[in-house]
């Protein structure tokens, strides 16, 4: 499949989710335009809209795609243009020193929505010992309420770009519905059936085995009967029959 047919793929299954919203040019699939929301009701950035940009190369998914955030974003690990420093988004391979294994880093089995949650997973458990923000690891690391009152004023600024007539998704809008539960004690009770007595063996009619044996040699004697009677066709291999007709000589004229 394609680089496109993959990632077209891929839309049609994230456009299912309520926590992202994604938009491109039809012309360009390569480019998608996203917006990330929070709903884990104990995270800092809980309740934003973040609008942020995906750039995919042409020969995904074996090349990790590019990403940042286009509003701003206090984050320990979010550089100041919106890039984000993430293990899911470098190039394959083991890095000897970053000290990233190899199972941490970019693969082609990795998908678009592995890289979205990995990244909301991030902004509530930062890096903070190889920060892209300094400023922001300092703060999160020495003083957490300076730190969210921060992070509350990004979230604040995001919700002005909610498109009107959209409804945020809530953590429990987004919970997988249950599997439903069939209760036997409503199926027993609902049932019409009867319990009915079947009575001894003798009652229903049933022979000794001397009986059934007897039986059984009467209908072998009817069946060998009825063989004698059928005239026998032998059969022949079909690959041999196929064999016979390719080699049979043509007339001659």
């Amino acid at each position: 499949m394609s680089s496109q047919g993959i990632l077209l793929k891929e839309y049609k299954e994230l456009s299912k989710e309520k926590w992202v919203t994604i938009d491109f040019d039809e012309e360009n699939i390569y480019k998608w335009d996203l917006a990330l929301m929070v709903v884990n009701p104990d995270s800092y950035y809980k309740g934003g809209y973040f609008k942020c940009q995906l750039l995919f190369p042409k020969n995904y998914p074996y090349s990790p795609p590019d990403f940042r955030f286009t509003s701003p974003l206090w984050h320990p690990n979010i550089y100041p243009d919106g890039r984000i420093c993430i293990s899911i988004l470098h190039a394959p391979g083991e890095d000897i020193m970053s000290g990233e294994a190899a199972g941490e880093r970019w693969s082609p089995a990795q998908r678009v929505e592995s890289v979205l949650l990995s990244i909301i997973s991030l902004l509530d458990d930062p890096e903070i010992n190889s920060p892209a923000n300094v400023d922001a690891s300092v703060m999160y690391r020495d003083d957490k309420a300076a730190f969210n009152k921060r992070v509350l004023e990004d979230v604040e600024k995001s919700k002005k770009d909610i498109p009107e007539g959209f409804i945020m998704p809530t953590h429990e809008s987004t919970k997988p519905a249950a599997p439903k539960v069939v209760n036997d004690d409503d199926f027993w009770a609902d049932s019409d059936a009867e319990d009915f007595d079947f009575g001894d063996d003798d009652d229903m009619g049933s022979g000794t085995d001397e009986q059934f044996d007897a039986d059984s040699d009467d209908e072998d004697v009817d069946n060998n009967d009825s063989d004698d009677e059928t005239t026998q066709i032998p059969r022949t291999d079909k690959s041999e029959r196929l064999d016979s007709e390719m080699t049979e000589p043509d007339e001659i004229l």
